[in-house]
């Protein structure tokens, strides 16, 4: 394939994530319109992202399985159909129940899209510098969605109303299936992997019971049996994640990647890292326009500063990336999202536009640099035969971050608003989140870690050369 029919495949995957980063971005600036629309408490409006995150987190390893059994492009055109259908019937709800809904039918297709997307990159980028750059471009497609989405957004709720929000995905939907559709090649994996419905349902139910325990536990107490009972229930799901997928010869989850001191930090990275996002978008939106009074268009010129230092970071980390390795951006972007979440919790930024706008800037920053680190270090030194099951356990762990960061944020704020000393709370947890960042990112960064990721991959390719001859 030709270097510039390369750039055109990844322009056409970064369409996806595009569709799917801004559908993130512009919703967040509408919550304040929902909630006054459908008279709906804080918890409703942590579902209307949540139930979108959780069933993406949930199928995004099976999609990516099934992408590599049944062809990547095919999969991703079907992601492509559902996302889009999914969007336009958003855009019609009649209720905040039916919005969850068809949030929920989003989230299958974009679960077919993102890590597909990235497993076609993979396969078409193979140069380690060249994947590296294009990776950096991908995360540069983040930063112009939440350049964009908040503008776009304000601009569509104050005019047209929120339902105008995802008419955004249908043009960008139907261009981008008709492009793959004449660009993008079919690719599978030389032998796909079997499915694995026990641990598809374990995932599903931890991560369900987790976050409906996190979401609902400021409305019906703590220590309420329902609240425990999904605690517990979400414990026993580990446990059986831990106990059961270790035995199959082709488990949903791979734990043989977790050997890899680089992919198990990416991993712990994106959760934080995506925590810290979820929970920032949130507290920020409902703190601009229920606390300050600001509309829909203003909130999101006031978010510009974090949004553009990602778009501009972003590109930079993929090239420093593929010049330097993870370790010298990881640490950068824990020490920037660290710092900016300690201006608000320890120094109320929120008192003074320029130190709100100084740690909008650092929290931008910082995303904008860990966004590559993570997802070359989750797919770098695995077998290509597996790229699209290591980019969906990265792009799942984003989705149980932001999962997380939500009903976490959202439950401490629920009770007395942004502005109170639990909102201060919120921004020491996302301070926390950025220093976890940047002691993992130390730790899993180094030449010990990269040398268990070597043999980790050499250990991998030789069971898996041995499992398909006896097969």
């Amino acid at each position: 394939m030709t270097y510039r029919r390369r750039i055109l495949v990844l322009a056409i995957c970064c369409m996806s994530l595009l569709i799917v980063s801004l559908d993130s971005t512009v919703l967040n600036v509408a919550l304040p319109s929902m909630q006054r629309e459908f008279d709906a408490p804080v918890s409703a409006l942590q579902w209307t992202i949540d139930a979108y995150t959780l069933v993406l987190a949930s199928l995004l390893m099976l999609s990516g399985s099934t992408a590599d059994r049944y062809g990547r492009r095919r999969v991703f055109q079907l992601g492509l159909l559902l996302f889009t259908l999914g969007s336009l019937l958003c855009s019609l709800a009649p209720g905040m129940g039916w919005l969850v809904v068809f949030r929920m039918i989003q989230a299958v297709g974009g679960s077919m899209l993102n890590p597909v997307a990235m497993s076609i990159i993979t396969n078409v980028f193979t140069d380690p510098r060249e994947r590296a750059r294009a990776i950096g471009v991908w995360g540069g497609v983040v930063g112009i969605s939440m350049a964009a989405g908040p503008l776009a957004g304000g601009l569509l709720v104050d005019t047209l109303g929120w339902r105008s929000i995802f008419w955004l995905n249908l043009p960008l939907g139907v261009a981008a299936l008709v492009l793959t559709a004449l660009f993008v090649p079919e690719s599978k994996a030389p032998r796909a992997r079997r499915f694995d419905p026990v641990g598809q349902l374990l995932v599903i139910t931890l991560l369900g019971s987790l976050t409906f325990g996190i979401i609902e536990a400021p409305a019906k107490g703590w220590s309420s049996p329902l609240i425990l009972g999904c605690f517990a229930l979400a414990a026993l799901s580990l446990a059986g994640l831990l106990i059961y997928e270790p035995r199959r010869p082709e488990p949903l989850i791979d734990m043989r990647f977790f050997r890899s001191v680089p992919f198990s930090g990416a991993t712990a990275l994106a959760v934080s890292a995506f925590a810290a996002l979820g929970g920032f978008l949130f507290i920020n939106t409902l703190y601009l326009q229920q606390v300050r009074g600001l509309d829909a268009l203003h909130a999101g010129l006031y978010m510009l500063p974090m949004a553009s230092m990602t778009l501009l970071f972003a590109p930079l980390s993929g090239r420093i990336v593929g010049a330097r390795g993870p370790r010298l951006p990881t640490l950068l972007a824990g020490l920037a999202m660290a710092a900016s979440g300690v201006l608000f919790a320890a120094f109320g930024a929120w008192r003074s536009d320029a130190l709100m706008f100084t740690a909008y800037v650092l929290f931008g920053v910082g995303f904008g640099m860990v966004n590559a680190p993570i997802t070359n270090t989750a797919v770098s030194g695995m077998p290509r035969e597996q790229a699209g099951v290591a980019a969906s356990i990265a792009s799942t762990s984003r989705q149980i971050g932001i999962s997380l960061g939500v009903a976490v944020i959202g439950s401490v704020i629920a009770a007395t608003g942004p502005a109170s000393p639990a909102g201060t709370t919120a921004w020491w947890i996302i301070a926390g989140c950025g220093a976890a960042v940047l002691a993992v990112g130390g730790l899993t960064t180094g030449a010990w870690a990269a040398a268990t990721a070597d043999r980790t991959a050499e250990l991998m390719a030789g069971e898996n050369r041995i499992h398909a001859a006896r097969s």
